[in-house]
């Protein structure tokens, strides 16, 4: 009896020592600074998030550097540099067509020499004022999260992974030596490795013991996926078997978040969908995307006012999403995630 009321005990207590849900600084706190930027990163720390989420891709000297998409015309000045004017080009990435200038390009001595912009001028015109941050390293940004003064994870990104190693630049073993150089190794470090194609998270699970996370758009499927021609779906990956078979190499899946909170015609919420519960069956953390408080990414009974940049109600969209049992998610306002998960008990 005495074995059984102490392991009822440890029971009770596991129960009530599950992890609070993680706020994931969507690129830094990206609705009150540019993007990827160092102050964007700085704020989201000062405001409390748990991790920082940096975009990789690669210069053409093997560098990862965090932009949110290799072609950069729209994220820093580079058109007003007309040195570089000659490298305007069109390539395909994911199977479309793209215009622009793309890192891949460029040394990194050269893209330092370019300063960010704010990808959204129109939605958010107060960070249009920040004309002077460098573009960042991933080195620089992983001593950002070591030097913090406390802890602050990292969750990065590899964008396009499969179109970089198509080109001669696979980004897997510059990510983890990067990782273990600031001491990342282990499986309880705090970092989460995420990308929306399967093959290189597969190939990063042989490489490392970080944790990895399947993203899952709304609508398209993974490209890696589309090139090989396996024929998987989104719909494919949210049944309870495709939930298994993604617990097979990664440890939680990052889906957008209108995959567990749907939307009718006219943009109201819908009850949510049993993704949650599913996946956390499959074994598999949930880290849903991506969370901001301007009227235009709202629930239509969210928003407040008419203007698309104006201000709605996130707390509610927040109290419900983690109402539904999430262990994460992606901001745009980290400050506004931390408020809502105290007021939410979590």
């Amino acid at each position: 009896m005495r074995r059984l009321l102490a392991l009822f005990a440890a029971m009770v207590m596991a129960a009530a020592t599950v992890a609070q849900p993680i706020v994931i600084a969507h690129r830094g706190a990206s609705g009150a600074r540019p993007e990827h930027s160092l102050p964007a990163y700085k704020l989201a720390i000062e405001q409390g998030a748990d991790f920082i989420e940096p975009d990789l891709v690669m210069t053409k000297d093997n560098v990862l550097v965090v932009r949110h998409e290799n072609e950069i015309s729209g994220t820093t000045n580079i058109a007003d540099h007309p040195e570089f004017a000659d490298r305007r080009t069109t390539k395909t990435i994911d199977g479309k067509p793209v215009v622009g200038w793309f890192t891949e390009d460029f040394t990194l001595a050269e893209l330092k020499t370019l300063r960010a912009r704010e990808r959204l001028p129109q939605l958010r015109p107060a960070n249009a004022g920040w004309l002077d941050e460098n573009i960042l390293t991933f080195d620089e940004a992983l001593a950002l999260v070591r030097t913090a003064g406390r802890p602050v994870g990292i969750y990065p990104e590899t964008k396009h992974p499969s179109y970089f190693a198509a080109i001669g630049k696979p980004m897997e073993r510059a990510l983890i030596d990067a990782l273990t150089r600031a001491g990342f190794t282990r499986a309880d470090d705090p970092v989460f490795i995420q990308s929306f194609e399967v093959s290189n998270l597969k190939a990063l699970r042989g490489m490392t013991r970080l944790r990895l996370v399947q993203l899952i758009d709304g609508d398209e499927p993974p490209y890696d996926q589309v090139e090989s021609g396996t024929g998987l779906t989104v719909a494919d990956m949210v049944t309870p078997a495709g939930l298994k078979a993604i617990a097979g190499y990664a440890d939680a899946i990052g889906p957008y978040k209108l995959l567990i909170e749907p939307r009718d015609a006219a943009g109201q919420a819908l009850p949510a969908t049993t993704l949650v519960n599913d996946a956390h069956a499959a074994g598999l953390r949930v880290h849903s995307w991506t969370f901001r408080s301007e009227n235009i990414f709202l629930p239509a009974g969210d928003r407040i006012g008419e203007g698309q940049g104006g201000r709605g109600d996130a707390a509610a969209e927040y109290r419900r999403v983690l109402g539904y049992g999430v262990d994460g998610l992606f901001s745009d306002f980290p400050g506004e995630a931390v408020a809502a998960r105290a007021a939410a008990g979590q």
